[in-house]
């Protein structure tokens, strides 16, 4: 599987947990999701509508050896955040052509599936393929 290292050692770490410890990791992720930069407003960020709980992105690519990902989730939506987290500090500051090979399931890898809903799941794989969607 092609994934940049920052997200393969994302990966690994859910990877070597099991059961209930997945998702301790995944809120200890929620917790991590850096803030937006000041002059960024989540006004201007694009919805995720497949997400269960509001959730917006911003994908600056102007520089495309070096990709910029910001998110905005509200605190109350550990889950959303946590993939969040997780998109941010696997992809962040990657190539663009690093961040299109991720493959669109890579979070199957994580383990979650027997953990979280299929639709929250749904909610991650709408945040890469937007990401993605910028990219192109």
């Amino acid at each position: 599987m092609t994934m940049p290292a920052a997200l393969a050692e994302v990966v690994s770490e859910f990877q070597e947990m099991q059961g209930q410890d997945k998702l301790a990791l995944l809120l200890e992720f929620a917790g991590e999701l850096p803030p937006l930069p000041a002059d960024l407003e989540e006004a201007a960020m694009e919805p995720v509508p497949e997400c269960q709980s509001p959730l917006f992105l911003h994908v600056d690519a102007a520089d495309r050896d070096h990709v910029r990902l910001y998110f905005s989730a509200p605190a109350e939506a550990p889950t959303t955040r946590g993939f969040a987290s997780i998109l941010a500090q696997g992809l962040d500051e990657q190539s663009a052509d690093d961040i299109l090979a991720v493959p669109d399931d890579f979070y199957s890898d994580l383990g979650l599936a027997a953990l979280i809903s299929p639709l929250r799941l749904r909610g991650m794989s709408a945040m890469l393929a937007r990401i993605k969607r910028h990219l192109r």
